[in-house]
């Protein structure tokens, strides 16, 4: 599918401004729609929406499907009859630009067990779309609220700990098991309503400002997941949820041992044997909340590194085809033409490009690796195709702003091969770069938010590897200069994101 000219910003909802210590779906969220908006901006990327888990990963959630608690806003909670003013005001001391993940996870909590205990004594006329929220999403929702409402009974443990008659679903058992969790399941129930009423709140009002939202689907799912534990036959685990194969990369010039992301791998021969049923609910789920879905590891799709389930590194592996076709037309054939762009960064190979241009996916372009000795050619604005979207850099990455600093002193030909390419020997190069961006011929340019604003290393989002202190980094309106959203919309309308309309000149010609 090839996507209109446009310019955007990536920012997940967690780095919103706001009062809660974690960013929300509450007024600040519309604010910032409203900035892009004045900025010229037509898109909106986040990360994926899921509950987070060990790590706060949003790329390893406890489903598939279910949305965040964290990001539920307490004011709408409030302004919907469910919160009183004096639940609002004890908040937790926290630093406006750090999320403390550890006092937020207890603070959240206890508001959306408030807010479910009034919800119970008086539903505030909102009882029928619950029940019709619960109906319309039970293929997902029923597994999800039991699988968090066991965990938490459990203490919080992988489902791999709980009884045996759990871990293997036994019928009479979980029916039992249904009856005793049957407040907390509601519960469960009664935060996912709360985060799709917020949410597709937040989405109808971007969509009537013009401004789409680009989400992510990673492409393997969490061990620690409901998806696996009430799925284990489309998975390669045994019936206790013992890994037989995992997910990861191998050994590359990054890596010695490569990657050993301990994911569970597809069983593709059984999901075949529904035409994907599983891919195709969940394609269909998502698109319900977004409007454009980033594939994250699309060279999945095309063939993945198997490693077997035991395996203390990466090394020990193989490649295995995987029905990338096969499964994309078979969703095309129900649900239609999706707006699809594939994260095809790393080492790619012919079968994984033919994959992508076949459906006609854009890939990525990073400009942060397009420098130095060490560059990749393909990601140099001059040699674009206009089917692709490009960042400075992407959530795994520094900021531009901190990758030009260590570049000045540990890796100056990085540095004057930009400066030389750019044409450029001042102090804003970041911003030189943003615009290299957007006068390449890319239809989709994205640019994250740390490098709008030019900040340093301490707004890093993510460190690949580093354990702990990933995902925290928020903003503050105060960091906006009062011109910005001037000079972006500017930029975007020197650089027609989106396209000027054609003129089309009808000619008289006399015969």
């Amino acid at each position: 599918m090839r996507f209109e000219r446009s310019a955007g910003i990536l920012l997940h909802p967690t780095s919103l401004p706001g009062k809660f210590g974690i960013g929300d779906l509450g007024h600040e969220a519309f604010n910032f729609v409203n900035f892009l908006k004045a900025a010229g901006q037509n898109i909106w990327q986040v990360f994926p929406l899921g509950p987070t888990g060990y790590g706060d990963s949003p790329y390893q959630c406890f489903s598939a499907f279910a949305g965040n608690p964290l990001i539920i806003s307490p004011e709408k909670l409030y302004e919907n009859g469910f919160l009183s003013k004096e639940d609002l005001e004890h908040i937790p001391h926290s630093n406006p630009h750090q999320i403390d993940f550890g006092k937020i996870i207890d603070y959240k909590k206890n508001l959306l067990r408030k807010a479910f205990e009034n919800f119970k004594l008086n539903s505030n006329g909102t009882k029928e779309s619950f029940e019709l929220f619960c109906a319309s999403n039970d293929e997902w929702l029923d597994d999800f609220s039991f699988f968090m409402a066991a965990k938490n009974y459990h203490g919080g443990g992988v489902w791999t700990n709980w009884p045996k008659e759990l871990i293997v679903r036994e019928k009479s058992a979980m029916k039992l098991w249904r009856e005793k969790l049957a407040d907390d399941i509601l519960y469960h129930q009664f935060v996912q309503f709360q985060f799709f009423t917020q949410w597709k709140e937040l989405k109808k009002y971007a969509n009537e400002n013009g401004i789409k939202i680009i989400g992510d689907m990673p492409i393997f799912i969490a061990y620690d997941s409901a998806d696996l534990w009430a799925h284990k036959e489309l998975f390669t685990v045994d019936e206790n949820g013992k890994l037989e194969t995992v997910a990861g990369v191998p050994p590359d010039y990054f890596s010695e041992t490569g990657q050993l992301w301990g994911n569970p791998l597809y069983r593709w021969k059984v999901m075949e044997k529904d035409d994907f049923l599983w891919w195709r609910q969940r394609f269909s789920q998502l698109l319900e909340m977004i409007d454009i879905i980033r594939i994250d590891h699309f060279r999945g799709f095309d063939a993945y590194w198997e490693i077997p389930g035991d395996a203390p590194t990466a090394v020990k592996g193989r490649w295995v085809k995987a029905p990338g076709e096969k499964l994309f037309n078979t969703v095309k054939k129900y649900l239609g033409e999706l707006p699809i762009v594939a994260e095809d960064l790393g080492v790619i190979t012919k079968s994984v490009t033919a994959l992508r241009e076949k459906f006609n996916f854009p890939g990525m372009k990073i400009l942060q690796f397009a420098f130095g000795t060490g560059m990749e050619r393909k990601f140099l604005p001059h040699n674009f195709v206009q089917n692709c979207m490009v960042y400075t850099g992407s959530h795994d990455n520094d900021t531009t702003r901190a990758y030009f600093e260590k570049a000045k002193v540990e890796n100056h030909d990085i540095y004057n091969h930009a400066q030389r390419y750019l044409n450029y020997f001042g102090d804003e190069i970041v911003k030189e770069l943003i615009r290299a961006a957007y006068s390449s011929v890319a239809d989709l340019v994205i640019i994250p938010m740390q490098d709008i604003l030019n900040l340093g290393g301490e707004a890093r989002m993510n460190f690949p590897g580093k354990l702990g202190g990933n995902w925290t980094w928020r903003f503050t309106w105060n960091q906006v200069h009062h011109d910005l959203a001037k000079y972006y919309k500017e930029l975007a309308e020197l650089y027609e994101r989106p396209s000027k309309p054609e003129d089309n000149v009808d000619i008289e010609v006399e015969e």
